[in-house]
Order: C-alpha cells, then sequence, then structure tokens
C-alpha cells in the first residue's frame, strides 16, 4: 500500500512539475487550406503569432506585418496569423474568403491558419496557452483585441506580447526580432 501511495504521489508530483511546461512546439494546427501545421517544424525560429480580421480598424496592419516577414523570414523568423472572430463580428468570412481577402489587398505570404476562436468558451488550445500563465509559465495575456501579437522564441517559448494597436513594425517587436 505504501508504494502504491508513494507512486500515486510522484505521478502527481511529476503533474504538477510539468503542468506550464508545453512550448509552441507541442501544438498542431490547421493551415488556412484545410491542412495540418505542425509547430514543431518551426523550431529554430522566433515567431510572431497575430490574431486577425479582415473587417477591422487595424487590419491595414496586414501591411507592416507583411513587410516585417519579407525583411526577416531569411533569418529564422516567421508570422503566424490566426484570423478570428471573436470582436464585433470583424471576421465573418470563411477560410477561402479570407486568404483571397489578405492575398488581393495585403499579399500576404506568410502563413495563415484556419479561423479559430481567441477568447471565450471555445478559445482555441493554442490560445489557450498563449493566454493562461498557468499553461505557458510566463503570464495572462488575455486576447484583447484583434492584431494582438505574442512573440516566441527559437525554442517555442512564449517571450512576450504587444498589444492589438503596437505597429508590427515598432521598436519592441523590431528589437526583439533582432536580438
Amino acid at each position: 500500500m505504501k508504494k502504491l501511495i508513494l507512486i500515486f504521489t510522484m505521478a502527481i508530483i511529476s503533474g504538477f512539475i510539468s503542468y506550464g511546461q508545453t512550448n509552441l512546439h507541442a501544438f498542431t494546427v490547421t493551415d488556412i487550406n484545410g491542412n495540418a501545421f505542425d509547430l514543431s517544424q518551426l523550431k529554430g525560429k522566433k515567431v510572431l503569432v497575430v490574431n486577425t480580421a479582415s473587417k477591422c480598424g487595424l487590419t491595414p496592419q496586414y501591411k507592416d506585418l507583411e513587410a516585417l516577414y519579407k525583411k526577416y523570414m531569411e533569418k529564422d523568423f516567421v508570422i503566424i496569423g490566426f484570423p478570428a472572430n471573436n470582436f464585433l463580428n470583424q471576421e465573418p468570412g470563411t477560410d477561402e474568403e479570407i486568404a483571397e481577402f489578405c492575398e488581393l489587398n495585403f499579399g500576404v505570404t506568410f502563413p495563415m491558419m484556419s479561423k479559430i476562436s481567441v477568447k471565450g468558451n471555445d478559445i482555441h488550445p493554442l490560445y489557450r496557452w498563449l493566454t493562461s500563465k498557468d499553461l505557458n509559465g510566463k503570464f495572462d495575456a488575455e486576447v484583447s483585441w484583434n492584431f494582438q501579437k505574442f512573440m516566441i522564441d527559437e525554442n517555442g517559448d512564449l517571450v512576450d506580447f504587444a498589444p492589438p494597436r503596437e505597429n508590427p513594425l515598432s521598436d519592441k517587436i523590431v528589437n526583439w526580432i533582432e536580438n
């Protein structure tokens, strides 16, 4: 019986130690074309994760996100866009409509994923990790609007975030990429 209690206790302690240790590379998401996208393929790259919307006052940020991506993509940097319809129905389209909008209006070439929820009861597991200190081990960062930016290091660990209104070409984001 003592042995069973010891094993049970060790399992619980092990669970607490690993709780919050997941990183970006543990997730597989769906890209905007319906294909599985294993985020572990981004090991060794800095990643900017952004929730996007096509009918938002901040939608012009796509232009600066694309410029940032083109400037640094050869330097182990990638942006991943996650369309979300969580704020005032500002991303009502289908994945196909969103992809067409991004390409035609902003020439987006960085990876876009399938539309997800970034808050609420139906929050996507990746965004649950990004926004919860209990899971990411860093901080709580509830998504407050479209175009919130999460900075992930080469090891897949969350390091910081920028609020929606912060320009993708801000010193904070550029310095993080360059250093």
